[in-house]
């Protein structure tokens, strides 16, 4: 008669996630988010992994969680591990819909700079499929399905990553308001509009262009910077411009930059792939397309 042992179970493919997500970040609430479940959940599933191992991987205290010599042991493992399969999921996903792209960008990045070369793009590569998601951080994508990412931040110094340009604050306004501008302290009668993710813009402009007046800067703030940059159109104030975003208007005569003075920020707009697509014919054409200033 055959004997038929029992054989050792593997532990569940979710807690293996959870704890390699809060190992990575070092936290539980940033697990949760990145893997779309509650801090409940993530928890859970780590003391299920626990239970199984039978030894504590993380140290639990007020201020959050600390990974045990036996948990940060194994985190350089397993992160590669998921990154493998990640990746190789990624991979086939593209394998399958080679003409597929899919872009993730900073809100005013996707609005102002993405949008407006979709038409050019799409008549150009018609049987390209391109989806665009707005997203306030850059994502992962060794871990996230995008295969191109569009953001401000640091010179980035990746081979996979391409500067677009550097990041440049300009005053803007439209032409009727321009008129009464003619130095910078004539700025002291005039609406200031600001964005919250950008809420700083006045503050370093002003610092070069004007570091010994005390100017108010108060004025509306708008929760997008498509939406203060429509209602700069519309004359309600003066914005404070990203050059690339606002250039096109620039040159339609839509806004006019009232005080010539350009502030350079050490921020650059960049593209980021995923290092196997970066070589590949249709992601290469389109980040081509994106880059090129004059697609509309």
């Amino acid at each position: 008669m055959p004997v038929s042992p029992p054989r050792p179970t593997m532990p569940h493919l979710n807690a293996l996630r959870a704890f390699e997500a809060a190992a990575r970040h070092n936290s539980i609430s940033l697990a949760a988010n990145e893997l779309y479940v509650t801090p409940a959940a993530v928890a859970q599933q780590i003391k299920t992994l626990e239970t199984w191992l039978g030894d504590e991987l993380f140290k639990r205290h007020a201020k959050g969680v600390e990974l045990t010599p036996l948990g940060a042991s194994v985190l350089d493992d397993f992160s590669d591990a998921f990154d493998a399969l990640v990746g190789a999921v990624q991979k086939l996903r593209v394998n399958a819909n080679p003409k597929e792209v899919r872009i993730a960008a900073l809100p005013s990045i996707a609005q102002l700079w993405v949008s407006p070369r979709l038409p050019a793009i799409r008549s150009a590569m018609p049987d390209v499929s391109i989806s665009v998601t707005a997203l306030e951080e850059p994502p992962n994508l060794k871990r996230e399905p995008y295969d191109l990412a569009i953001f401000y931040g640091d010179q980035p110094d990746q081979k996979n990553e391409q500067i677009i340009c550097q990041d440049v604050l300009i005053p803007v306004c439209t032409p009727l308001i321009a008129e009464r501008i003619q130095k910078v302290s004539d700025l002291r009668d005039e609406t200031f509009l600001h964005d919250s993710s950008w809420n700083d813009d006045w503050s370093k402009w002003l610092s070069v262009a004007s570091p010994d007046r005390n100017l108010n800067k108060s004025g509306p703030t708008f929760s997008l910077y498509s939406l203060a940059l429509e209602e700069c159109k519309n004359g309600a104030g003066v914005l404070m411009g990203h050059e690339a975003l606002v250039q096109p208007l620039i040159d339609k005569g839509e806004l006019e930059t009232p005080i010539a003075i350009r502030v350079e920020l050490s921020c650059y707009m960049f593209f980021e792939t995923r290092p196997e697509n970066a070589e590949q014919f249709v992601f290469g054409k389109v980040i081509e397309m994106l880059k090129n200033r004059k697609m509309f």
